[in-house]
């Protein structure tokens, strides 16, 4: 079974998770420069920076479902294994 697998292949659901890591990722950042001002002191960021801060929790939605995608995927294949062949 093991040579039948592809080092490079990839799974489904694997494009959600790195997407929803670097929206992940963009979101932490924006969070970060949102609350700075707030522990030095300065002038408040404007609202769409608190709209960006949202990233954060979209990235975390959109790799839960590439995970569940990729879940599917390997319950599918794991069923289509276990049928006897006709």
């Amino acid at each position: 079974m093991r040579e039948q697998t592809q080092t490079n292949s990839a799974a489904p659901g694997d494009r959600l998770i790195r997407a929803g890591a670097i929206v992940f990722f963009i979101g932490t950042v924006a969070t970060m420069i949102t609350v700075a001002p707030l522990f030095l002191g300065t002038t408040p960021f404007p609202t769409y920076m608190f709209g960006l801060s949202m990233f954060m929790g979209l990235g975390f939605l959109i790799a839960g479902a590439g995970v569940l995608r990729s879940i599917a995927a390997g319950r599918r294949q794991a069923r289509a294994a276990a049928e006897p062949s006709r």
